[in-house]
């Protein structure tokens, strides 16, 4: 389906976008993909593209629906929020005011932590993205209740899906109906989303119409899940009672409408919709989240923390997300059938075709030192990344940057298709880091994109020696190494 744009918008935005986003799925091999825009209250910009069914040639419509996985968790602080509005529930009382069967070591964990995931709980998920127990639903839920509290709650953030579940058991006890039934009245039906409601919480199991096939260049080798070159379908399981966590199917139009209708108060009014948009902190009044670009966590909103055009997120199985920026009445909202599409990684650059400083070629979001670094390079070459660095730091002691902004940095440059700028900064890493292994195995990735596998290797070798754990360095040697 053709871009359909607002008249009343940019019409260059609008078939630059479309141009963009063809590239994006050209570049990261994605099957299927619809976008819309929201701007001041309204549709701005609404596409799909590609097929929604590799084997059967199925295109995308705008009427086609896609699971968005943890964006979930999104709608489900929403709906706790209603009931905090309803006076039903107070975010600050812990879990044991509302729920009386659990182990005691969980009574002291308070209803917003389970939201922002600073609990502590134990997760009824392993790493591998299975419930605990191969024995059923309710033996997974008895053993996760036996498992140790893992950190004192508000100490740390720790994605888990136990909060969610917890809080789908609330809202069904204070709402007096089953969760899936109180969203679907208080906001799918409120909002005027009738593809969302007919599809509902699901998972690959249940018969969708017009649904995406779900696809992934991912598969488990020897334990770890590597990348390859044979794309895969992909099946999913969400458990009934883990389905405010990871369950929703939903289109871009329609996620679209239910942000509008956010912000124009139709769901929660303004004092509470900003409580659900604030990052909650930890036990030492610091954000936290996961990592540099989502770097707080809201109400079941993952938050782009920054001085400029910050952002509040839903985002789901590597391959769909929304970015509402709430001090630029815009929102963007993208959804693909590909697992590491990643979309979070370019919603941004999609938010500057109306907002041209936040284009990534400007150093957008990047952190104040970075952005001061990379204004000397854009001088002098990327080249002279450590020389730079070490002027900055002399002229003012307290010049610092991350081991994790670094490497963000090069990163986007590997984004940006300018890997030779990326291995600079890269190195810029290595020299502020040396016994770090993070720092070499991202090196030894930007060698790998110029084509220098002999220095892949190197600094393959050199992240495995200070962590013997990094089983990504392990998967690269095997390919460039394979006897």
């Amino acid at each position: 389906m053709p871009a359909v744009t607002n008249p009343e918008s940019n019409p260059v935005a609008g078939s630059e976008i479309e141009a963009f986003l063809r590239g994006q799925m050209e570049k990261r091999r994605i099957p299927g993909l619809q976008a819309a825009v929201v701007r001041h209250g309204e549709i701005v910009f609404l596409g799909a593209y590609g097929v929604a069914n590799i084997q059967d040639s199925i295109p995308v419509t705008d009427q086609t629906v896609f699971t968005i996985n943890s964006a979930t968790k999104s709608f489900t602080g929403v709906a706790i929020m209603q009931l905090v509005e309803d006076g039903k529930l107070d975010l600050a009382a812990t879990v044991a005011q509302y729920l009386d069967d659990l182990p005691e070591a969980w009574h002291p964990v308070t209803i917003q932590q389970l939201l922002i995931h600073t609990s502590g709980l134990p997760d009824i998920m392993d790493g591998n993205g299975n419930i605990v127990s191969n024995d059923g639903d309710e033996a997974a839920w008895a053993l996760t209740q036996t498992l140790p509290i893992e950190f004192a709650p508000g100490e740390k953030f720790s994605y888990n899906q136990t909060n969610y579940l917890l809080l789908g058991r609330i809202i069904d006890k204070l709402s007096g109906q089953p969760f899936t039934q109180f969203i679907a009245e208080r906001q799918f039906q409120a909002v005027g989303m009738p593809r969302t409601a007919e599809s509902g919480f699901a998972d690959s199991h249940d018969v969708i119409r017009q649904s995406v096939r779900g696809y992934s260049y991912f598969r488990k080798i020897n334990g770890n899940f590597r990348r390859v070159d044979t794309l895969r379908n992909i099946f999913e399981d969400f458990p009934p009672f883990l389905r405010t966590g990871a369950g929703l199917y939903s289109t871009a139009q329609e996620i679209a409408r239910w942000i509008i209708a956010l912000q124009q108060g139709k769901l929660l009014k303004p004092d509470n919709l900003k409580t659900l948009w604030t990052s909650g902190v930890l036990n030492n009044g610091s954000p936290a989240g996961f990592g540099a670009l989502l770097n707080g966590y809201a109400l079941g909103w993952p938050a782009a923390l920054r001085d400029e055009h910050p952002a509040v997120t839903g985002i789901g199985g590597g391959r769909s997300g929304f970015f509402v920026y709430p001090q630029d009445d815009l929102a963007v909202v993208v959804l693909t059938n590909l697992q590491g599409s990643s979309p979070e990684s370019f919603i941004d650059e999609v938010a500057s075709y109306y907002i041209p400083t936040m284009k990534a070629a400007t150093g957008f979001g990047l952190p104040r030192n970075i952005r001061m670094l990379r204004s000397v390079l854009m001088e002098r070459g990327f080249d002279q990344a450590i020389a730079a660095f070490n002027e900055a730091k002399q002229q003012d002691p307290e010049f610092h940057l991350t081991e994790d902004q670094v490497n963000a940095w090069g990163y986007k440059l590997l984004q940006l298709e300018q890997p030779h700028d990326a291995i600079e900064v890269f190195k810029l890493n290595v020299s502020l880091y040396p016994e770090s292994g993070n720092p070499y195995d991202s090196l030894a990735e930007g060698y790998e994109a110029i084509g220098e596998q002999a220095l892949a290797i190197e600094n393959y070798k050199r992240s495995l020696e200070l962590n013997p754990e990094n089983t990504n360095a392990v998967d690269r040697l095997k390919e460039l190494e394979p006897n």
